[in-house]
């Protein structure tokens, strides 16, 4: 008789965010803030609305907040309230989410991609200097830059302003996955023009739904934002003295950022660690992120670089333990279908394009239990080394 093998029981499957154990820790909190609005009615701009924006301004020391609809709107309230036109070129990272450009192009601009560093996955500065070259070359007025500060950390801005300065390009910092990090003793949303940032679900920071905010220390700027996501109100809301959008943020959603703005910077502290014992048990196997000196991050993803052949095999591997991944990005700006036909910065973005292939994303959140995450640990360390 053949001897019986032993039964397994596959692992259960981890989440890749996980806002169920939050809601946990502060269901109660968020459930009596949603009450007090259903009770008193105000669902858009209603008083949570300005109670946030006041405290994300005491929070990061921005003289100014907008909130607003999401953080696409929040990127393209500003450019709309710079007036980019046709004719205008806006330098952006390739290595980005779409939204990035595409606000840019809403408004008959050109986006003109840069290329990144290899280490932070955000602008190289000499790739910058060679956009605004490309842009020129193509007829184009440069006029602005957004900054991404991808997964979490910002982009290095001491390197970035005076190249802005010297071409006379405003500065917006799209910090969509980096609000609550700090560059060289300035918090993110004290830096440029402007900030932008989003409060969708799976941000650091985040609602129950879609929300996003602008930070910026221009009173007049933040004035013309307001006018803007109200369709372009004057006095009230049927003076319209500018064309404008629909972009206000409702007040149940204000409601669940208040109540988790409170336990943000714990938050933070609980993804440092994470981070920490991820780096330490994954460097020999892999390129763990780096965060350079004098800044911080707040983990929005934990990303590796790994060689290009083995990551689908790794990703294919760890779906079927039970370990959810993510690439964030698959395919650069410059190679997707509706934006490859803007400039590029020189002869190309060869970072960009290498990154792409290589880089994944592992579970990330700050109730990443230290059991689960060192199964996480174990699965990557023997896939790769297989």
């Amino acid at each position: 008789m053949l001897a019986r093998k032993p039964v397994t029981t596959p692992s259960a499957a981890l989440p890749f965010i996980d806002l169920k154990t939050q809601r946990k820790r502060m269901g109660a909190a968020v459930d009596a803030a949603i009450l007090r609005v259903l009770d008193h009615g105000q669902f858009i701009l209603g008083p949570e609305v300005r109670a946030l924006e006041a405290e994300l301004s005491r929070f990061c020391g921005a003289k100014e907040v907008v909130s607003c609809a999401n953080g696409t709107d929040a990127l393209g309230l500003v450019l709309m309230a710079r007036e980019v036109g046709p004719g205008d070129a806006v330098l952006c990272p390739s290595f980005t989410f779409a939204a990035t450009a595409e606000v840019v192009v809403w408004l008959g601009a050109t986006p003109v991609y840069v290329d990144v560093d290899p280490t932070t996955f955000n602008l190289d500065a000499k790739s910058l200097e060679q956009g605004i070259a490309t842009a020129k070359q193509h007829g184009l007025k440069p006029v602005g830059l957004i900054a991404v500060d991808l997964f979490g950390q910002p982009a290095d801005y001491d390197t970035l302003e005076p190249i802005c300065a010297a071409h006379g390009l405003w500065l917006l910092s799209d910090a969509a996955q980096s609000f609550g990090a700090s560059y060289r003793g300035r918090k993110v949303g004290t830096i440029g023009l402007a900030t932008a940032t989003s409060f969708f679900p799976s941000k650091p920071l985040a609602c129950y739904g879609d929300g996003g905010a602008i930070f910026t220390d221009d009173a007049e700027l933040a004035k013309v934002l307001r006018s803007l996501r109200v369709h372009g109100e004057g006095v009230d809301k049927y003076d319209n003295v500018r064309i404008g959008i629909n972009g206000r943020l409702d007040s149940i959603q204000a409601a669940v950022l208040l109540e988790k703005l409170k336990i943000f910077p714990d938050e933070i502290e609980r993804r440092d660690r994470i981070v920490a014992r991820y780096n330490e048990a994954l460097a020999d196997v892999a390129t763990v992120p780096v965060v350079p000196e004098g800044s911080t991050s707040v983990w929005a993803q934990y990303t590796i670089k790994v060689d290009a052949e083995k990551r689908d095999k790794l990703v294919a591997s760890l779906k079927e333990e039970g370990i959810p991944t993510a690439v964030y990005y698959p395919k650069p700006l410059h190679r997707q279908t509706a934006y490859k036909q803007y400039p590029s910065a020189g002869n190309g973005l060869p970072v960009s394009d290498l990154v792409a292939g290589q880089v994944i994303s592992l579970p990330m959140h700050p109730y990443l239990e230290p059991d689960d995450q060192d199964r996480i640990v174990e699965a990557v360390r023997r896939n790769l080394q297989s």
